[in-house]
């Protein structure tokens, strides 16, 4: 099998492509300081969603693992918002 049919593969391309999306795309002045940060947290929180479901093997994992960590991931994106956003 092609390295670039692998599914890892293409994970972490869309890794680098997000990891680009937040360091240039939001960093730029085209966007207000609150759709910047609700923007690199939510893309941040579904980069961390890949790196558990396809490096660490959750895919494969019980549901009842899945859903806790995935509703753990929305948890932590949620309070650091809130936070960001009350301050």
């Amino acid at each position: 099998m092609s390295i670039w049919r692998e599914r890892a593969t293409t994970v972490w391309l869309a890794l680098m492509v997000l990891t680009v999306v937040t360091t240039w795309g939001l960093s730029k002045d085209f966007f207000s300081p609150a759709v910047a940060v609700v923007g690199t947290f939510l893309i941040a929180g579904l980069k961390v969603r890949y790196v558990m479901l396809d490096f660490m093997e959750l895919r494969h994992a019980p549901a009842a693992s899945r859903i806790f960590f995935q509703v753990w991931i929305a948890a932590v994106v949620a309070i650091i918002l809130g936070f960001w956003f009350l301050v």
